[in-house]
């Protein structure tokens, strides 16, 4: 699995490169804060896996980090997923490193 930092992201996001953001936390996590990816909460993952991109660099994130590690690892080695990226220390590092106007409290 391979980590995506928050500065990546947003160099990534600025270039307006092909990439897709995939959200794992729950939807009222969400609503509280967003990057503006597509949510599909960690419970159901596996029932929309076919709505996981395979032709550009899919990044996933949560609040820290750890959830969506963990999704990575579980589509890379059950689903045979590859290239997947997670994104380092989640929303929480981006708002900290990136984009001071996000508030997840």
């Amino acid at each position: 699995m391979k980590d995506i930092t928050p500065q990546e992201l947003a160099r990534l996001r600025e270039s307006s490169a092909p990439h897709q953001l995939i959200d794992v936390r729950e939807a009222y996590e969400s609503e509280a804060c967003s990057l503006g990816g597509t949510l599909i909460p960690m419970g159901d993952i596996v029932d929309r896996v076919k709505e996981i991109r395979t032709d550009v660099p899919v990044i996933f994130h949560c609040r820290s980090g750890n959830r969506s590690a963990a999704v990575v690892h579980a589509l890379e080695s059950r689903y045979g997923f590859s290239g997947l990226m997670n994104l380092r220390g989640g929303i929480e590092a981006y708002a900290v490193e990136v984009d001071h106007a996000i508030h997840c409290e």
